[in-house]
């Protein structure tokens, strides 16, 4: 998939961003595994349903970090006194709406 572009610079996730949704995706995915893991068990639904819990909050991190970065990069170039919101602004602000 080709990257978007705005104003003819390419918008991708930045490389500290792209580290922490690859690390938060390989939690995921680990919790994932547990999960799967827990269930050929027959562990309790408590418990399944707590870990499946982990591993969506971790997915939902990592598309919140994709998002904030994205958002960082076309609010950088922004006009007006006021810096740009910074990534972690971002980060906080959507993971309020979660």
């Amino acid at each position: 998939m080709r990257p978007r572009t705005r104003g003819g610079t390419a918008v991708t996730v930045d490389e500290e961003a792209s580290t922490a949704v690859l690390n938060r995706l390989r939690r995921a995915q680990g919790q994932l595994a547990g999960v799967i893991a827990m269930i050929e068990a027959g562990r309790e639904c408590k418990d399944v349903v707590t870990q499946l819990a982990a591993v969506s909050r971790a997915l939902d991190r990592a598309g919140f970090k994709i998002v904030a970065s994205g958002m960082r990069q076309c609010l950088s170039t922004a006009e007006g006194d006021a810096p740009p919101m910074t990534e972690a602004e971002l980060e906080k602000l959507f993971l309020t709406l979660a």
